[in-house]
């Protein structure tokens, strides 16, 4: 396995520049550093020595023989390469190791929220009223609501689905369903609505779910953080959202804002269809028992 190609494109520049000046213990040093390019960004020098086996000093004079100061100054490049070389990570424990280097001056509870609130002003700026008409006036309409998310986002698709349903509009959770999709697909119509949460990459299932969509003639809404994200054909209409920059948190506030957002729009022009809906809800809920018996 090549493990330089595992480490910032930027790093491999550097060792290939100076290859004819570095010594056995940098080898050791540089190994150890490529083994792992995620708890490089992290250690601090005297960490690094320790795991190659070599002299405490041996990180510093590897620094210094790649044009840098001192190892901090190494270590800060390391980190600059780890937030921003690669957009926003597939390997879960470099977001995880991007976003603590973000927070070693701040404190995590404080770059977590800088990351939620700049995510959320940059979301004022990127999505408009008209978009969140677009998705609320394809639910209006709608027969059925088929929502389908992965991974974290299938809590997402759990919780509008119960507010939809409460709303007063028949909603299904595909990723609830996910031993019966093909039962559950089958029932696809002219006049259902499959919105889509797409966060990260699109996956072969979603694209599957779309073309089934296509053919049944159902509508199709999606909301993603994929900038290219390519849907063939494309859905009916599409919410493009950031979640935040490489290092950041990545937020699960901003989806849910965008949600929260259609819903209460929905509200507003179904002519009190959500509105009827939710109070009787609330009179069967406190009427039938259920709370009771359930304690």
């Amino acid at each position: 396995m090549d493990r330089q190609s595992e480490v910032p494109q930027a790093l491999g520049d550097l060792i290939n520049r100076n290859s004819t000046r570095l010594t056995e213990a940098d080898t050791r040093l540089l190994d150890v550093l490529m083994q792992d390019p995620v708890r490089a960004a992290m250690d601090n020098g005297k960490e690094v020595s320790s795991r190659a086996g070599v002299h405490p000093a041996s990180a510093v004079r590897l620094a210094r023989r790649l044009g840098f100061k001192g190892y901090p100054e190494f270590r800060s490049f390391l980190q600059a390469n780890l937030l921003e070389g690669g957009g926003d990570f597939d390997n879960p424990a470099a977001r995880i190791a991007a976003r603590l280097v973000r927070a070693e001056d701040g404190g995590v509870l404080s770059s977590v929220l800088d990351s939620e609130i700049a995510a959320l002003e940059r979301l004022r700026n990127t999505v408009s009223d008209a978009d969140i008409r677009a998705f609320s006036e394809c639910l209006r309409k709608s027969r059925r609501i088929f929502l389908f998310g992965q991974g974290h986002f299938s809590s997402l698709s759990a919780l509008v689905s119960l507010r939809l349903n409460r709303s007063g509009y028949e909603t299904v959770d595909l990723a609830a369903r996910m031993n019966q999709l093909p039962e559950t697909l089958n029932t696809l119509a002219a006049g259902d609505v499959v919105w889509l949460l797409a966060f990260r990459k699109v996956s072969p299932l979603i694209q599957e779910m779309r073309a089934i969509a296509r053919q049944r003639g159902a509508e199709v809404l999606m909301l993603t953080d994929v900038l290219n994200a390519r849907l063939d054909p494309a859905p009916d209409h599409q919410i493009l959202v950031s979640r935040g920059k490489a290092g950041d948190s990545q937020s699960l506030v901003v989806p849910m804002t965008i949600a929260n957002a259609v819903i209460l729009d929905l509200a507003a022009i179904d002519d009190g269809r959500s509105l009827r809906s939710l109070a009787g809800f609330k009179s069967f809920r406190e009427d039938c028992g259920l709370s009771r018996a359930l304690v």
